[in-house]
């Protein structure tokens, strides 16, 4: 369970937090304060995950392990998240610089 966990919390975080930093960009006819002021609302529920599943995954995985879980995950639900809420389409170079950036992490994970 342990070693499910938070890859599933940091998952979860990671949606808050892409929602976040780029869900706004939808949305420019907003004032930039209140963009901020409904981020920073965003975050707070992301650290609510974040936060714990980097504290359980340190009883199985590594600093650097969880940091590239994390990352991994961050380049997945970005990708989604800008095919599908913002409607841009992933280009093959960007789709080959994130398999460059899975590669490195597996080399962490080979210890």
């Amino acid at each position: 369970m342990n070693f499910v966990a938070p890859i599933v919390m940091l998952g979860l975080s990671n949606v808050f937090m892409t929602f976040a930093w780029y869900g706004h960009l939808k949305f420019k006819a907003v004032p930039l304060y209140l963009v901020v002021l409904i981020s920073w609302g965003i975050a707070f529920f992301e650290y609510w995950l974040a936060v714990p599943a980097n504290r359980i995954g340190h009883q199985v995985y590594s600093a650097a392990q969880l940091k590239t879980i994390q990352e991994v995950i961050t380049l997945v639900v970005f990708a989604g998240f800008s095919a599908f809420w913002l409607k841009e389409q992933l280009s093959l170079n960007t789709l080959i610089g994130f398999g460059f950036i899975a590669v490195g992490a597996a080399f962490v994970f080979r210890g």
